[in-house]
């Protein structure tokens, strides 16, 4: 059996169904004489006449009925398969590869993905924990999340969380030895915690700004991490300041474990987008989960 075969028996069941090549050519979207050759030619084919026509009717001789009764229900079990591929495009499903830090992943993602799982069971999430700027088409990532700053001009952006505030924090074991820093050009005299891109092996500068303009300082001290857990555990201890964003500190400075400084220098700036390539459709996974995402005001 070839392709002509399947064409041609699906166009004969809906000519038996429809009792006429007129109905059943609109039905197909071909043209009557083309309906009419190729039921002729399946006939030759089979070496049996399936349909006797009239002027006004066509309706199915007896070896035509015969073949209809063993056609329908494996066209019916196609029909059938169709419809199920079809609600895979429709519905969420499937594995979904997501870069991020962490950061990003616990105070954003996790609070959304913890209900976006539950509403959609057939939906796997795999988050890859990843402070460098991983390029997801390269590493087959479906999305990335990245702060607004960072993120590639030929990717679709959507924002999902709200402005991040960065915060400089000391415990109060270190400043009972040390003044308080007054503006950032005060770091300079100050044991600071300083953090290393696991990527580019660069030392993050502090970033502040003054008026609307950016100030940034490059602080030393006795500690280098590329961990923030790391970070937050040695400016606890006393060991030094720390530059950290505002939210994973908040419930330290409010119980009195760390004292924040330089407030009004730690301006917002952009928070966490998810990104992935331009494509004409996205899967019906990763649109549910855009949707899910998607920060609003």
């Amino acid at each position: 059996m070839n392709r002509n075969d399947l064409s041609d028996l699906a166009a004969f069941a809906v000519v038996a169904e429809e009792g006429s090549f007129t109905r059943a050519a609109a039905r197909l979207g071909m043209s009557q004489s083309a309906l009419s050759h190729a039921m002729k030619a399946l006939e030759d084919r089979l070496g049996l006449r399936l349909l006797a026509r009239t002027t006004r009717s066509v309706s199915t001789t007896e070896a035509g009925q015969r073949l209809l009764r063993t056609l329908r229900p494996a066209l019916d079990d196609i029909a059938a398969g169709l419809a199920a591929v079809g609600e895979l495009r429709e519905k969420p499903a499937g594995t979904l590869r997501i870069t991020t830090g962490k950061h990003a992943a616990v105070r954003v993602l996790w609070p959304v993905l913890s209900r976006f799982l539950a509403d959609y069971p057939e939906v796997q999430v795999e988050l890859s924990i990843d402070s460098s700027l991983t390029d997801i088409v390269a590493s087959r990532f479906d999305a990335g999340v990245r702060l607004g700053e960072q993120l590639e001009k030929d990717m679709i952006a959507v924002r999902i969380g709200p402005d991040i505030r960065a915060a400089i924090v000391g415990a109060p074991s270190y400043f009972a030895q040390r003044p308080v820093p007054c503006a950032p050009q005060d770091l300079a005299g100050h044991d600071c915690i300083n953090y290393r891109f696991t990527t580019s092996g660069a030392v993050y500068v502090w970033e502040f700004e003054e008026d609307g303009h950016p100030v940034n300082v490059r602080v030393s001290g006795s500690l280098v991490s590329n961990d923030m857990d790391v970070i937050m555990a040695a400016v606890l201890d006393g060991r030094g300041l720390a530059y950290i964003f505002e939210d994973e500190v908040a419930e330290h400075v409010a119980a009195g474990r760390l004292v924040r400084v330089l407030d009004d220098w730690c301006t917002p700036f952009p928070g966490y987008y998810l990104y992935y390539p331009s494509r004409r459709q996205i899967p019906p996974a990763l649109a549910a989960l855009v949707d899910a995402l998607r920060y609003r005001l």
